[in-house]
């Protein structure tokens, strides 16, 4: 059923002349409750921001899903669940019931189906939080791995965006696959170990990997292709950022708004 707000938009403007309004890009969803809505941004902030985005148009990994033709027809989660609580190619399965699927659903389906400029969030600032307690929470949750008069010395000058600094340090993408590409943060890209029957494994730089085939970019530059049947041969993902992963569920809106206060004083 077309809502009334997409059959308005079909219908020709007035006036000698006049071309007809142009259509939707897509039939809007109707707009669920807030409560439902920010339910749905909270789950879909610790389990999909990482690869799709905060504003769901992808670039860390995952596809854009205000563009993704499941999205656009599903109404309430009942096409989506099945992809998330299964996983499909790259995409691993993340353990959420149906009517947690259900409200990530209606706050994808909150957005506006059209050009970058309205479909992205646009903060008027992020910088909110206490740069002093930031700098406590860094070193307590951050600092076995990163310093900030070490590896993030001056991070606040190559990313001077406070909004594209909080995304790279809570969501911070891997060099490019392959070997291509680099980090802001200069994380290194993502390695794989594949070990076929024979016992003699290969290990290097993950270009592509789904149910079928695993790809990888060895020292010298090389691919490597090997085909998948089942859990033959054995593949290792080898992730430097799983202990991000890891640390997503476990921070506060506080700790983020803290950190990143804390961050973008290190120019």
């Amino acid at each position: 059923m077309v809502s009334a707000l997409a059959l308005a938009a079909q219908t020709p403007t007035s006036g000698r002349g006049a071309p007809p309004a142009r259509p939707p890009a897509f039939p809007p969803h109707p707009l669920a409750d807030s409560v439902t809505i920010d339910r749905g941004r909270a789950l879909y902030g610790v389990n999909c921001n990482f690869c799709h985005g905060s504003d769901a148009r992808g670039g860390e990994g995952g596809p854009n899903l205000l563009r993704s033709e499941i999205v656009l027809n599903d109404k309430s989660g009942e096409l989506i669940a099945p992809i998330v609580q299964s996983g499909r190619g790259e995409m691993p399965k993340i353990n959420l019931s149906k009517e947690q699927i259900s409200d990530i659903a209606a706050f994808l389906h909150s957005f506006v189906v059209g050009g970058y400029d309205i479909s992205r969030l646009k903060p008027p600032s992020i910088v909110v939080g206490d740069a002093k307690a930031g700098e406590a929470d860094f070193k307590k949750i951050c600092g076995g791995c990163h310093s900030g008069a070490g590896d993030l010395k001056g991070i606040a000058s190559k990313l001077s965006d406070p909004k594209a600094l909080q995304n790279a340090w809570l969501f911070p993408a891997p060099g490019g696959r392959g070997g291509r590409g680099a980090s802001p943060l200069n994380v290194p890209p993502v390695r794989v170990k594949v070990t076929p029957p024979s016992g003699q494994s290969a290990e290097g730089v993950l270009a592509r990997v789904d149910d079928f085939i695993v790809t990888l970019v060895d020292s010298d530059g090389l691919q490597h292709s090997f085909r998948r049947d089942g859990d033959v041969p054995k593949v290792e993902i080898l992730d430097p950022l799983k202990p991000h992963r890891d640390l997503l569920p476990r921070y506060t809106d506080q700790q983020i708004h803290d950190i990143t206060a804390y961050l973008v004083t290190l120019k």
